[in-house]
């Protein structure tokens, strides 16, 4: 065995101090003074891989006096330990006392993440880890993967991989271990989404991965994500891996043997009427404790039932924004009523459930700024009133601030594929649309007006949109007389005129995309992202066809799509329990190999779409090859942004490499070993 895969072993099997002191100095900036290298580990007391081990305390002393950072949330053991070991720091070294009594012919790891640093520089001993048997032998295989977000596709940094014994009982259709037993090995992925997780033995296990977000080391439903493997996996049957040492991120990576696509589900609750409260003197939100609540009756007194208007704030319909229908003076400050409703009994059975409600709303209390400011706008009306008074000139008072709101998205330029949206702080109970006008003015030819639709937006009640066969060659005016809209408060609005044009089409990319359905009655979510991962644009209920996308940004755009399988035109999570996987999330690749597509202003940029392609069985394979072009990318803009600081620093005169810049080898030229499954 070579000196570097004994290295990379060590780094992987043990503490790995040499491997990463070695690797750090390769990206140590010359000719500066400061200490870029993290501590060492130089000895332990018991040794590291002791067997047969019956202490209650380790010691381990560094090279240098170093600090604990984030150790509650860095350090954790394998297994897991009921009451966690105390770490404390004695001269170069931590000390770890153990707390819980450690089972029979049991192979144990540390596990120090990156909570060790030197004390000076603070520079982190990624990956630390020591492991000792209280049996005759250590575990010695291990496993390798990669954590991904189910929903965008997009790594998962350090979530936890929970490794249970198959044998363990399991009902077919119902997967609980995860609830009711503790796992027998934990790892944790790195922040690249990749972990190796070790000292595990020649058995099927069933794997489980956790994002755990509150960080008890358990799963919580509606606060967690989770991943698992469809069946059990033995780490000896897995083909060989290469283990290797990330040189920028300073800690072994690995190609994936599993692929874990973790999600969230809600929090197993009972349906309850959870909360009830007036936020405005029209508005009432009543807030529920699980999604689609089934309501049989609700009145409020002095209010007929066919003027309260309902607004579902959630998916899950949980939250309910009720908008009552009458002018102000017919909502005392506080309102009654009563709501019926089916809620969960303590056996898990729907029962009718009744409750009175008792609503009370008070007007905001004038601050002190509003309050200066009222008094400082009525004595210059006096002062006005006076003056007119004097002059012999009739007064007139200033006309009261029209209480209706509502914001019209509509800049100088406008956007066709947005149009203008116009969202109104209460629902619309009429709009007089034929009072609206809209001009089309051309450059050259008279003004005409134009044709319009005003839509309501199927998700938010409140907001409008104003569409029209826009020509970007044309300038537009758009006037909205007073009284076109009423509301629920009997409120009417102000006039209001807007002049403005349609962007220019060649300022933009557009996306000729053909897409070629698995199946002819396949449908899909296409997401077009742009540079900083916003969502430029989304469509829904895509199938076979041809798609034009005009007005894209110019950039390096992707396409993420979602197989729509129920065509609910959303992402549907999975469940744990009923072991369901989520719906496939992917991004669209290139006949290059790249996911980035480049979209330039004024081109049109074809793009044609398998989907048979994009949502191929899922292989090992497929999940390495995606891995390494996105790393691949990444190393290449790494590359680009140094060369262009180090371009700038060499125009200001403060080239301080001396020739000793990062290169394309030093970036790329990891150490990379074949290497078996079992490490010993």
């Amino acid at each position: 065995m070579n000196n570097n895969l004994k290295h990379i072993l060590w780094a992987v099997a043990a503490i790995g101090c040499v491997v990463f002191a070695r690797c750090a100095n390769q990206l140590t900036p010359q000719g500066g003074p400061k200490d870029s290298l993290p501590p060492m580990a130089v000895r332990a007391t018991p040794g590291n891989a002791t067997r047969h081990f019956d202490g209650r305390s380790i010691y381990i002393e560094f090279n240098e006096f170093i600090q604990l950072k984030d150790a509650s949330k860095e350090f954790f053991t394998s297994p897991l330990m009921k009451t966690k070991p105390n770490l404390v720091l004695r001269g170069r070294g931590v000390r770890i006392d153990l707390k819980d009594t450690l089972l029979p012919d049991q192979t144990y790891a540390l596990n120090f993440g990156n909570a060790i640093r030197d004390n000076n520089e603070g520079n982190p001993l990624s990956g630390f880890r020591y492991v000792f048997s209280t049996g005759s032998a250590l575990d010695s295989m291990l496993m390798t993967g990669y954590t991904a977000d189910a929903a965008k596709g997009d790594s998962i940094s350090r979530a936890y991989l929970m490794f249970f014994p198959a044998s363990l009982d399991t009902i077919p259709q119902y997967d609980s271990i995860l609830l009711k037993h503790k796992p027998s090995v934990v790892g944790r992925a790195e922040g690249n989404g990749i972990f190796i997780a070790q000292n595990l033995k020649d058995i099927p296990y069933r794997v489980y991965a956790l994002q755990d977000n509150n960080s008890n080391q358990t799963y919580d439903a509606g606060v967690d994500k989770v991943g698992f493997l469809d069946g059990p996996v033995n780490p000896a049957e897995l083909e060989p891996i290469s283990i290797w040492l990330d040189e920028w991120r300073h800690y072994p990576t690995a190609d994936p043997q599993t692929y874990f696509r973790l999600f969230g589900e809600p929090a197993p609750t009972r349906q309850n009427l959870s909360g009830s409260e007036r936020t405005g003197r029209h508005r009432v939100l009543l807030r529920f404790s699980a999604a689609n609540p089934q309501i049989d009756t609700l009145t409020f007194e002095g209010i007929e039932p066919e003027n309260i208007i309902r607004e579902y704030l959630t998916t899950g319909r949980d939250t309910i924004a009720l908008w009552f229908n009458a002018p102000p003076e017919a909502l005392g400050d506080t309102i009654k009523g009563r709501i019926a409703y089916q809620r969960t009994d303590s056996l898990g059975n729907f029962v009718s459930a009744g409750q009175n409600l008792r609503l009370a709303w008070r007007p905001p209390v004038e601050t002190r700024d509003e309050q200066r400011d009222r008094e400082r706008a009525e004595k210059d009306q006096e002062r006005e009133r006076e003056r007119a008074e004097a002059a012999g000139e009739e007064y007139i008072p200033p006309k009261e601030p029209n209480p209706f709101r509502f914001r019209v998205d509509a800049s100088a330029e406008v956007n066709p594929e947005k149009n203008i949206p116009i969202e109104f702080d209460l629902p619309l109970t009429a709009i007089d649309s034929a009072r609206i006008r809209l001009l089309e003015i051309p450059d050259l030819g008279d003004t005409l007006p134009a044709r319009f639709r005003i839509v309501r937006d199927t998700l938010n009640i409140r907001r409008w949109t104003i569409t029209a066969d826009w020509d970007e060659t044309s300038a537009y005016r758009l006037t909205i007389p007073d009284g076109v809209f009423t509301n629920i408060a009997g409120e009417r609005n102000d006039s209001l005129g807007a002049n403005f044009k349609i962007v220019q089409q060649r300022e933009f990319a557009t996306v000729a995309m053909t897409v070629r359905g698995k199946t002819p009655q396949s449908q899909y979510i296409v997401e077009v992202l742009g540079e900083n991962g916003a969502t430029e644009r989304r469509l829904e209920k895509i199938s076979s066809g041809s798609y034009t996308l005009r007005y894209i940004p110019e950039g390096e755009i992707r396409l993420r799509i979602t197989e729509d399988g129920n065509s609910n035109s959303r992402w549907d999570s999975g469940s744990l329990i009923e072991r369901r996987q989520p719906e496939r999330v992917e991004y669209y690749v290139g006949p290059s190999g790249d996911q980035f597509i480049p979209a330039r202003a004024n081109w049109e940029v074809s793009v044609e779409v398998d989907m048979a392609d994009v949502f191929a069985p899922i292989s090992i394979e497929k999940v390495r090859l995606d891995l390494q072009r996105a790393e691949d990318t990444r190393v290449v803009k790494y590359l680009q942004d140094r060369a262009e600081k180090e371009a700038q620093r060499r125009n200001q005169g403060k080239d301080g490499t001396q020739g000793g810049g990062l290169g394309i080898g030093g970036a790329l030229g990891g150490m990379r070993q074949q290497v078996q499954s079992t490490v010993r």
